[in-house]
């Protein structure tokens, strides 16, 4: 969670695992959009001394789709090399690292990046360097300097950088995984190994990632090319995803290294986030991380009756009634996450892209940034937040929880009432359980822990 070894296969290949994807209207540049797509779960900053770093022989890829049939209209690729300067050396540097070009860098690594639009492929820039990870006060003595050098900034204006970052995804791994214990209120679950409630624990505190973050103009991304004004503009509403492939053949010889050859396959994929995680069923994840949004229409059963809102009744005796009376297939599931929210649901909202269902994340960007965000994003009035786009310090967890348990009902079957609980529920973290904070400004993830001062979490 949210995307974090989320399916069989792609738990045994971390180098191509999508961990998160992120997008909103960029608060310090209202006029573009600033994507994220997270890789390589679960760092530990000491991770020497082969250090974490992207798959030369992986294709990450983030999409945009403007025309509302869960296809890619945009798409921006990203490749990358490895150079080592020194083979006969296993040392990651040889010296402090006080530029991206220092020679005391032993592994250095740079990317390209390429924008697709239909049959055209324009490489928009070449030979960028990423940082390197953060290893310590000695090899990375100022690594924020190093991390803004790593923000470079391409022709038509757009940003970009590619390297480590800090986990921003807040989550209760090892409570939600002992069969669904919500540590705020495990007293009342099934089983009686609690008698109290406990505050929630983040168990990718101090734990890193790999990060592609883009910003670009909005009128880049839209249909029409320019910046839409009104909410309820069609074509102010965009799909975002990002996916990793591989090829389709790979030969390991006999001196140790890989031989790939074929055509590109996508191996991991990822929209909303927790949806593979916690909505897709165990026989069906792999061949989901294989699909491209358009065909979610045969997952959407597992949408529409989620198995974690059978589960919690059962887990919960007596705390969601309500819930376990429910019947009906989830419509407000199958809008927030497949087709986005219609024009009147929300006063004065939509994110709507129309009857395809897939599995997006849908951003309005006539939607401005907020003045006082909210973690918890639409449910709790904040427009500019989750499922509006995903901003990187927005509660998903608690906010898809919360739908699951029924508080987004209403807004489809007035009918309904939900649970007191519903408003409630929560894996009890919110961003003050991080310890490195976010940035204002892009790439807007923290500065990658090092391994010095954070040998584990």
């Amino acid at each position: 969670m949210s995307s974090h070894r989320e399916a069989p296969e792609i738990s045994k290949d971390p180098v191509a695992d999508s961990t998160d994807v992120y997008a909103f209207v960029s608060p310090d540049d209202c006029d573009t959009v600033t994507l994220i797509a997270n890789y390589i779960p679960l760092q530990g900053p000491a991770g020497g001394p082969n250090f974490y770093e992207f798959g030369e022989d992986v294709l990450y890829a983030i999409h945009i789709d403007n025309d509302n049939d869960g296809r890619p209209d945009i798409s921006y690729e990203f490749r990358f090399r490895v150079e080592v300067r020194n083979p006969d050396s296993f040392l990651y540097n040889t010296g402090p690292i006080d530029s991206l070009d220092s020679p005391n860098w032993n592994r250095r690594q740079t990317y390209s990046v390429t924008r697709v639009e239909g049959e055209r492929r324009r490489v928009i820039a070449e030979d960028l360097s990423c940082p390197p990870c953060n290893i310590g006060p000695l090899s990375t003595p100022d690594y924020t300097t190093l991390a803004n050098e790593a923000v470079h900034r391409l022709a038509d204006g757009a940003k970009v950088f590619a390297g480590q970052r800090a986990e921003g995804f807040y989550v209760d791994l090892g409570s939600i995984f002992d069969l669904l214990t919500l540590r705020p209120f495990q007293q009342l679950h099934l089983m009686p190994a609690f008698t109290e409630p406990a505050p929630g624990v983040n168990t990718p505190k101090a734990l890193n990632v790999h990060s592609i973050a883009l910003q670009v103009p909005i009128t880049d991304l839209t249909k029409d090319h320019r910046k839409p004004t009104g909410v309820t503009d069609p074509l102010a509403t965009i799909g975002v995803w990002t996916t990793a492939s591989r090829r389709r053949a790979r030969i390991i010889d006999p001196d140790g290294h890989n031989t790939e050859s074929g055509p590109f396959v996508q191996v991991s994929r990822l929209g909303n986030p927790l949806v593979n995680e916690v909505v897709i069923p165990m026989g069906k994840k792999d061949l989901w991380n294989s699909q491209p949004p358009a065909d979610d229409k045969n997952f959407a059963q597992y949408v529409a009756m989620p198995e974690v809102a059978k589960l919690l009744p059962v887990e919960y005796p007596g705390v969601f009634p309500n819930l376990a009376a429910y019947t009906k297939p989830r419509a407000d599931l199958l809008a927030i996450l497949l087709t986005g929210i219609p024009t009147g649901v929300v006063p004065g909202f939509q994110n709507f892209t129309g009857d395809t269902q897939a599995d997006m994340l849908r951003l309005n960007v006539a939607v401005p940034p907020a003045t006082k965000p909210n973690i918890l994003g639409l449910i709790a009035g904040d427009a500019a937040g989750f499922p509006n786009g995903r901003r990187v310090f927005d509660d998903v967890v608690t906010v898809e929880l919360r739908a699951i348990a029924g508080v987004t009902i209403p807004l489809v079957d007035s009918s309904f009432t939900p649970d007191a609980a519903a408003g409630v529920i929560t894996d009890g973290l919110t961003p003050a359980d991080l310890k490195n904070p976010y940035l204002d400004v892009f790439p807007y993830l923290g500065v990658p822990y090092d391994g010095y001062h954070n040998p584990s979490n």
